[in-house]
């Protein structure tokens, strides 16, 4: 919901509809009856100011995000592992190239494209990674074994 330095400002659909949400939750957990969930319910629909849908939910605890799953968090951290290793391997690629190019227009005649050896060693190690999967499974559970 949008914060507003005054109950007195109009609010929108979104919030109307965030605030049904926080009186689902609060439902759901037992804190409100099916009665007071209801007439609160309709009196969200029926706001017009975020002061009176604050009234509503003000003796109800602020949500707690979700924690993402352990799975989510370790394909986030090898996704974002994958993201850099490709970042390194164009960095390195640009410099071996630009090494490359400098040298052949200094000698006047283009030589043999050398470069292509370790930016080729360097790609099939990222894509047999990614093939793999990546992750460090031996390194994170030997990490498990030691605590």
């Amino acid at each position: 919901m949008t914060e507003s330095g005054s109950g007195s400002m109009r609010a929108s659909d979104a919030d109307r509809q965030a605030i049904a949400q926080r009186l689902r939750t609060g439902l759901d957990e037992g804190r409100l009856s099916i009665v007071e969930f209801d007439e609160r319910l309709q009196r969200a629909y029926a706001s017009t100011t975020f002061g009176e849908l604050q009234s509503l939910v003000a003796d109800l605890p602020e949500p707690v995000p979700a924690k993402p799953s352990p799975e989510i968090v370790k394909q986030d951290r090898d996704k974002k592992k994958m993201v850099k290793e490709w970042r390194d391997w164009a960095s390195v690629t640009f410099i071996l190239v630009a090494i490359w190019a400098v040298t052949s227009i200094a000698s006047g005649e283009p030589h043999f494209f050398w470069p292509m050896i370790p930016m080729g060693i360097w790609a099939a190690v990222n894509v047999a990674s990614m093939i793999s999967g990546g992750s460090d499974d031996k390194k994170d559970e030997k990490s498990h074994f030691d605590h």
